[in-house]
């Protein structure tokens, strides 16, 4: 059985910046209606708000094997240490002006229900199962054991642009706060 949770980053390398998320910043926000792990028909051009959106390759299951060097595809492990990072942090984002927060993967909703459900997930996970947000906005992904996954990266989608994005992002548990730190510059920023 796998501990998902339990993991010694200084023995997990760390992604490079590749560019492949340079493009991303002030883009509009395609509309594209993704289904939620909730049963929601999710468009993000609808929100209201500031939407936070951390993007992941695959959540892994305490009861399935990771696939085959896992561990050292560089910024692959490290989702459900992220999933629960935004979760611990969930409040506190709203505060700051969050509005909305997902997960997002290339993964099926029913697989993604169950890493809800068994992670105590206060939010909702979007499944672009097949790659059309991934294409639109030309997200970063990867291909490993047959399956086309995204690279980890986190974006702020403020009035249907992409304002900010977190790219690479390692290690994974520390996704939630960095997103805190930026939001509480952004607050002093417009305020002073």
């Amino acid at each position: 059985m796998t501990n998902l949770l339990s993991v010694d980053w200084s023995k997990i390398p760390a992604p490079r910046d590749d560019g492949a998320a340079k493009h991303l910043i002030g883009r509009l926000v395609p509309s594209i209606p993704l289904t939620s792990s909730d049963g929601r028909s999710i468009d993000l051009v609808s929100l209201q708000g500031t939407t936070i959106v951390y993007a992941y390759p695959m959540t892994g299951r305490p009861d399935v094997p990771l696939p085959d060097g896992w561990d050292m595809l560089p910024g692959a492990r490290g989702c459900t240490p992220q999933s629960c990072a935004f979760r611990d942090h969930f409040d506190e984002l709203q505060r700051l002006g969050a509005a909305n927060v997902f997960g997002l993967s290339t993964q099926a909703t029913d697989y993604q229900k169950e890493a809800v459900e068994r992670l105590h997930l206060p939010l909702a996970l979007l499944s672009d199962s097949d790659f059309k947000l991934t294409e639109a906005l030309r997200l970063p992904n990867f291909e490993t054991s047959g399956m086309r996954l995204l690279k980890r990266l986190t974006m702020v989608i403020s009035q249907n642009h992409v304002e900010h994005v977190f790219y690479p992002v390692f290690p994974p548990d520390e996704s939630a706060a960095d997103v805190i730190n930026w939001l509480k510059a952004r607050m002093q920023k417009s305020s002073g």
